[in-house]
């Protein structure tokens, strides 16, 4: 053993050594970890060899979908569906056409052909560090999440077709074949996935699940996850396809959950190597040596792809708000397009000269990309106040958005008609109570009017929703959205519009808790404990306890907001923030 070359090693403990550091600054700054990943990357690039990493990382990014594939059930893609197909259709295809027109009028390219090349690098968008960022967000069940990874799933199986089709751009005969072949390659791929996902998966994953080995188990989803990926990859398709392919399969089984919690430990350690790579791939002297033009590509390219994006997602009937978060969350340009850029370098379709800008140019927008999806709600509300904006959105609103009687009084307003607010307007409607529900969706539209329920279009926490909402005249506001953010800032509004408003809201963490009450919320609900105390209850009943004390034991834990069940972490907190500040 003493010949062993030991470099691998080396390279692997500091990569994720370095990410563990980069992140755990980042979180003290108060910044998304994912930051700190890739800028221990741009670091640790200067000693180590990406080659090492990068098939690591590889993996990192086939957990990463392969978990969303478990999360993503079919029938929420369903709800997407339009936007998947035909949104990202529109938008891949005018960010070609319009990139491919002002390269090549501006000289930055010499022929058409590189044109075409360049739109299709420029067209596509990071799924892992969307992913990731959303993930981090808690923002990847809400309405603009559901829309990013719905046009991010599609664009990662155009790569496929993209990589079989721009080598025939050189040999025009070459193309009609080459497009064929892709087409038939993913046909075969998914209605031999659909086949799997139906008949033998299912069976595989229960016949291992019954041996009750739970390395077994774990090892079973790798090889089912990994070889998906390895499949779809030598079809030419993306890694990323298969990876979320085979979540999928198992997302509508009974061990959907069991896969997932094996699989989010491999995941996020993968993972922070696949965000080191990308680091890696900065090099800082050609950044310093062409600084201003790397720059000014990035806003162009940033303000661009946003500029094509936004009025795609709007015409499919999505509030104003989420085109604007969308937007600001897919105008980055994907990893993938590295691939690309290597493809393009060995065809000739670009120099060394433009490849090293491609390259510096797509680092820095992935680096951009946590910050802007950070500030996009804040960007989005701004943007809805300008006059002219705000004006043709409230002509736009009264048109197609809302179905209130002017005399509606005594109501609850329930924002968001997800699921949990499903729940809520059907036990207030059993009780009689008048219902106004606010919703973003235009599937939940389309059941609120089947119902005929009372409802507006558009985003809770916009002022020009609420204002037709008549809070004013309300009896109460229940706020389910799967949105902290939207959610903070809904109960902020709420209490300018109708001071002595009783606001029911949903917190999403401990830490939400107390900030929603201070806010204004009359009362908050955290749904973990929730879950626990009904448990409580539940065993409490079954051990004979009496039911009259059992509530009264429950209810002096929700009067004083769970402080009591979640003391403990919370010293913890307060000791650790007394420590920060001592030092």
């Amino acid at each position: 053993m003493a010949g062993v070359d030991n470099s691998f090693i080396f390279d692997m403990t500091i990569a994720l050594g370095s990410s563990a550091l980069g992140g755990y600054i980042a979180n003290r700054l108060r910044q998304p970890v994912l930051l700190g990943y890739l800028a221990s990357g741009l670091i640790i690039g200067q000693v180590t060899q990406i080659e090492q990493i990068e098939s690591l990382a590889q993996i990192g990014v086939a957990f990463l979908l392969f978990a969303l594939g478990v999360e993503f059930s079919l029938a929420e893609l369903k709800r997407v569906k339009d936007i998947a197909l035909k949104g990202s259709l529109l938008q891949i295809g005018f960010t070609i056409a319009l990139v491919a027109v002002f390269t090549t009028l501006w000289g930055w390219v010499q022929t058409p052909i590189e044109g075409i090349f360049m739109g299709a690098v420029l067209s596509l968008s990071s799924t892992a560090v969307v992913l990731k960022t959303l993930t981090e967000r808690g923002e990847v069940n809400t309405i603009h999440g559901q829309v990013m990874l719905a046009i991010l799933i599609a664009q990662d199986l155009a790569l496929g077709l993209m990589l079989a089709v721009l080598p025939a751009l050189n040999q025009p005969d070459n193309l009609a074949p080459a497009l064929i072949a892709a087409v038939i390659k993913a046909v075969l791929f998914f209605t031999s996935a659909i086949a799997a996902g139906y008949w033998i998966i299912p069976r595989l994953m229960s016949a291992v699940a019954k041996t009750e080995n739970s390395e077994l188990f774990l090892l079973t989803v790798i090889a089912l996850c990994l070889g998906v990926a390895l499949i779809t990859a030598s079809l030419g398709l993306s890694i990323e396809m298969g990876a979320f392919v085979a979540g999928l399969t198992i997302s509508e089984i009974d061990y959907s959950d069991q896969a997932l919690a094996k699989v989010i430990p491999l995941r996020d350690t993968f993972a922070s190597l696949f965000f080191a790579s990308i680091g890696m791939l900065i090099n800082p002297s050609i950044i310093w040596q062409n600084f201003g033009i790397i720059i000014g590509l990035v806003t162009l390219v940033m303000l661009g792809k946003a500029t094509i994006i936004f009025p795609i997602i709007w015409q499919f009937g999505y509030s104003f708000k989420t085109a604007v978060i969308s937007s600001l969350g897919l105008n980055q340009i994907g990893e993938f397009s590295f691939v690309l850029a290597v493809l393009g370098a060995r065809l000739g379709f670009i120099n060394q000269d433009q490849y090293d800008l491609l390259i510096g140019t797509t680092a820095i927008t992935l680096v951009m990309t946590p910050i802007g999806m950070k500030f996009s709600a804040e960007i989005a509300q701004k943007l809805a106040t300008i006059p002219l904006i705000a004006g043709y959105l409230d002509r736009r609103q009264q048109a197609r958005g809302i179905s209130v009687p002017e005399t509606i009084c005594n109501h609850i307003v329930v924002a968001g008609y997800g699921r949990v607010g499903q729940v809520i307007v059907k036990v207030l409607r059993d009780r009689g109570f008048t219902v106004l529900a606010i919703e973003n969706s235009e599937a939940a539209i389309r059941r609120l009017r089947q119902e005929s329920i009372p409802y507006i279009f558009g985003d809770a926490d916009a002022e020009l929703v609420l204002e037709k909402a008549y809070l004013d005249r309300a009896k109460a506001l229940a706020i389910a959205l799967p949105d902290p953010s939207s959610t903070r800032i809904l109960v902020k509004q709420a209490m300018e519009i109708a001071p002595g408003i009783d606001i029911v809201a949903r917190s999403h963490s401990d830490s939400e808790i107390d900030l929603l009450t201070k806010l204004g919320a009359t009362e908050v609900v955290q749904p973990e404990f929730e879950a626990a105390l009904e448990m409580g209850r539940q065993i409490l009943s079954t051990l004979g306890e009496e039911e009259r004390e059992v509530a009264s034991l429950l209810q002096n834990i929700r009067l004083d907001r769970y402080l009591s069940v979640r003391d403990t972490k919370r010293k913890k907190d307060e000791k650790a923030d007394q420590q920060n500040h001592h030092h």
